[in-house]
């Protein structure tokens, strides 16, 4: 029965996000506000439970996705699922944002563990690469390659699109789905 409930809700949501969305496209100043409103605090619960060691980034994240589906109405199809949409957008912008901390991380990463760093010998560096290898060919090339190209040599989204004959959207696709894959196999281990 809480299952029920629980997908009762969403589907109100759903209509309720969407009602007042479609409303905003037509015209409707208080509708399309509301709508902003209300999907402003549904973003900010669900990228607060993602980013719970990064508490300062939700409200600029929000923001963000905000302005995304605000700029990106226009392609939205009304006759999908407008959370899955939005969450989408969200769920991109997330990812972009963790992957600029990565890297300023990395340019920014001290070496007061200098030490840590040369104790490592060549050999556990070789069995681990190693080991990614023999995890990444499990995967189809759609998902391999992706996860190489842009995780692994830092490319592009659309270069690797472009190396790989893929589209972009395929090359995400393919990076999220593969990091799922290997998840998976890496839990079956463990």
């Amino acid at each position: 029965m809480p299952q029920r409930d629980s997908s009762q809700a969403q589907s109100d949501i759903e209509e309720r996000l969407k009602s007042l969305f479609s409303r905003g496209l037509a015209g409707d100043d208080g509708a399309y506000h509301a709508f902003l409103s209300e999907l402003g605090k549904r973003l900010r619960a669900y990228l607060r439970n993602r980013l719970r060691g990064l508490p300062d980034e939700v409200e600029d994240l929000v923001q963000e996705a905000l302005i995304a589906v605000h700029n990106q109405r226009h392609t939205y199809d009304m006759a999908l699922p407008l959370t899955a949409w939005v969450y989408a957008i969200a769920k991109f912008k997330l990812v972009d944002l963790l992957r600029r901390r990565s890297r300023q991380e990395l340019l920014t990463d001290p070496l007061d563990d200098a030490s840590d760093v040369f104790s490592d010998s060549d050999s556990q560096a070789m069995q681990a690469r190693r080991d990614v290898a023999k995890l990444l060919d499990l995967l189809p090339n759609r998902q391999r390659l992706p996860i190489v190209y842009v995780k692994l040599e830092g490319r592009s989204v659309a270069e690797t699109a472009g190396m790989t004959g893929m589209s972009e959207s395929a090359v995400k696709v393919g990076v999220h789905r593969g990091l799922k894959a290997l998840a998976a196999r890496i839990r079956k281990q463990s």
